[in-house]
């Protein structure tokens, strides 16, 4: 015998599935969302401002192979945020010239130092560039070094270049960097120094400069080589081919890596400091946009 039907209005109501917390959240932002989008206050909703142009400073060369390499970078980057405009400037030797740049540009823009500390180009020469395009708004972000990214270029190149994935306890590394008289500078390549020792498992990492510090990149490799270590390559914080990674790869008793030019992690390092100016409030600031953490 077939049971009989119950009637609609006795049927049990549906249970509704549990929703967790973040769940829920999300809903409760998606369905404001939506209302909001017809909202309007004090007339028609404002189209989103434009993002503010993203300018890459590099040093400069009279190496013909330097502007390609910067330029194969800013491809890169450009490549990884569709629509943001990046242009680029040189504080001496190439063309376009910073100056020349930022007198095309209007509205705002964030200055990214292609350099790996805090020397004088970062803390004199950038705000001075500013401070004669009066017809823009201007920020400065922090240098790309010291950054976990860089560590992972760095570490790209080496193996790029022939250095094993499990170096062994003889092998070393050569960190070399321009080189500056800022105490600041030399901090931050002694940090990505240290930064680059742990992504290599720990070998020994010693920082050097090709001018305008010490020790130099031969110094460096002879105390390593005191040392027991007789495999040691070196690494250079070097956008670009030029004469500082031209001396610093003859000085090498072994392995050079190449500069790290259009790496994907340098790529991303540029879009990173581009957006922690963007979060600081009070734009270069080192103790603030060291902390924070972007997806790009």
């Amino acid at each position: 015998m077939t049971a009989p039907i119950p009637h609609p209005a006795s049927r049990p109501a549906p249970v509704a599935p549990l929703v967790g917390t973040g769940e829920l959240a999300a809903e409760i932002a998606a369905q404001l969302s939506r209302r909001l989008r017809g909202v309007r206050l004090h007339g028609p909703v404002s189209a989103r401002p434009p993002a503010p142009t993203l300018v890459a400073v590099a040093h400069g060369s009279r190496d013909p192979r330097a502007l390609p390499a910067v330029r194969a970078l800013l491809d890169r980057v450009r490549a990884l945020r569709p629509g943001l405009p990046v242009r680029l400037g040189h504080l001496e030797l190439n063309r376009p010239l910073l100056s020349d740049t930022l007198a095309g540009l209007r509205g705002e823009a964030v200055l990214v130092p292609l350099l790996f500390g805090r020397g004088h180009h970062v803390t004199r020469d950038l705000p001075a560039a500013l401070a004669d395009a009066p017809r823009l708004t201007g920020r400065i972000a922090t240098p790309l070094g010291p950054h976990p990214l860089l560590a992972e270029a760095l570490h790209g190149r080496l193996l790029e270049a022939g250095f094993p994935r499990e170096p062994g306890p003889r092998a070393a590394v050569v960190l070399a960097a321009a080189g500056s008289r800022s105490p600041r500078s030399a901090r931050d390549t002694e940090r990505t120094a240290e930064l680059l020792s742990a992504r290599l498992g720990g070998i020994p990492v010693r920082a050097a400069y090709a001018s305008a510090a010490a020790p130099t990149v031969a110094d460096a490799v002879r105390a390593l080589t005191a040392r027991g270590h007789d495999r040691v390559a070196v690494a250079g914080c070097f956008t670009a081919p030029g004469r500082f990674a031209t001396r610093t790869a003859e000085a090498s008793p072994g392995l050079a890596a190449a500069p790290l030019a259009d790496h994907p992690a340098l790529a991303r390092l540029v879009l990173h400091r581009y957006d922690q100016v963007l979060l600081a409030p009070t734009g270069c600031d080192d103790e603030s946009t060291g902390a924070a953490t972007v997806a790009v």
